[in-house]
């Protein structure tokens, strides 16, 4: 066999040997994506359930709203009717003391009378018993005869008659009217004390509506604050779904460099030419991203850097891989930056960054990482899954 084919057949064995395992892994984006896609449909997920939260308190907003309203309404028609009650009530006291300042008035006129009937009674006794000795002898000198004597003693009798009879009726007018005045007295009492009931029930009345009224705004208040806050969670939807659309096509694309990755070519370590400060970088990135996990799994995160050195897919540097846009959290975070300035990377950092950049893997050619999530296949080294 010539030398070509051997060499051919060595290259074939080192493809079946190497590719077979990444062909095999399930190709994933970038944990920063993978991360943020995840946080966004959570934030989705939490968001949609206060919208529906909200929306179910303002429907409950809406019908303790509407029941008020109705008590309201209810509360207003029973005002009116206690201040109609009260306006009639106004009326009947005001038309019963228009009757009693009548009854009053008969009265005094019925007392006046009864004095002046009283008073002409006195006069005309005190005139015949004055002047009784003449009248009698008036009586029987003038007289035509016996008979006509007669009528006259007995029309002295009939006036003296009438002068009693009169005093007995003034005497009794007075007292029905003074008892028909204590009669609408007492009516007019009755009248005031119920009206003091009525306006009673109607202050109650006026502080049920006041409260509830007041209710009522609140609760307006309180749906117009829930509506608000349903407003900006719907266009808190529409950001998060826009967001997650773009993380969604940004996944799409990272997918397709991965799986570009695994199609494509590979570097050998040899061909690489590290610059200075390619260590001190990836030792702290090490140290971000796994310095509390084992030596093994700080191995693999150096290991993921340099694999993607050698891909022709990603940069072709250290700085390059860990600089490029949206890759690596801490870079993002600012916590990469912290660590290069304090020096923060530890010795098994160092030395896993330094085994890295001599070539070595304990995860194959995977050129991701991240924390375990459901679905997701890959080699497991303490908190990470590498693929």
């Amino acid at each position: 066999m010539g030398k070509r084919n051997i060499a051919v057949l060595l290259l074939a064995a080192l493809l079946v040997g190497v590719f077979p395992e990444m062909n095999a892994a399930k190709v994933h984006a970038t944990e920063a994506t993978r991360k943020k896609l995840q946080e966004a449909e959570d934030e989705k997920k939490k968001t949609e359930s206060e919208l529906g939260q909200t929306k179910e308190e303002l429907a409950n907003l809406n019908e303790e709203k509407n029941a008020l309203q109705g008590q309201l309404n209810a509360l207003n028609g029973q005002l009116q009717e206690v201040s109609n009650k009260l306006e009639e009530l106004e009326r009947m006291i005001r038309d019963k003391e228009a009757e009693i300042a009548a009854t009053k008035a008969e009265l005094e006129d019925a007392k006046e009378t009864e004095e002046w009937q009283y008073e002409c009674m006195k006069k005309r006794i005190q005139f015949i018993y004055e002047t009784q000795d003449y009248i009698m002898l008036e009586m029987i000198f003038s007289s035509a005869s016996f008979a006509d004597l007669i009528n006259r003693s007995d029309y002295i009798e009939q006036l003296s008659e009438y002068d009693r009879e009169k005093l007995e009726e003034y005497q009794q007018t007075k007292e029905l009217i003074a008892l028909a005045e204590a009669k609408l007295e007492d009516e007019r009492e009755e009248l005031e004390d119920y009206k003091a009931q009525v306006e009673a029930e109607k202050n109650s009345v006026s502080g049920l509506v006041s409260k509830t009224s007041t209710s009522v705004a609140g609760k307006k208040s309180e749906i117009s604050q829930a509506e608000s806050e349903a407003l900006a969670y719907e266009q808190q939807l529409k950001e998060q779904e826009e967001n997650i659309k773009q993380l969604q096509e940004k996944l799409a694309e990272e997918i397709r460099l991965s799986q570009l990755a695994a199609q494509s070519a590979w570097r050998d370590i040899s061909e690489v030419s590290f610059a200075e400060g390619d260590r001190y970088l990836l030792a702290n990135l090490i140290y971000c991203e796994a310095g509390g996990e084992s030596y093994a799994g700080q191995l693999a995160v150096g290991a993921v850097v340099i694999n993607r050195v050698l891909s022709s897919v990603y940069p072709d540097s250290v700085v390059g891989v860990i600089y490029q846009g949206g890759q690596f959290s801490p870079v993002g975070s600012g916590r990469l930056a912290a660590a290069l300035a304090g020096g923060s990377a530890t010795q098994s950092c160092y030395q896993a960054a330094d085994e890295a950049m001599r070539g070595s893997t304990n995860v194959g050619n995977c050129v991701y990482f991240r924390t375990p999530i459901e679905g997701l296949n890959g080699i497991r080294i303490g908190g990470h899954i590498f693929y």
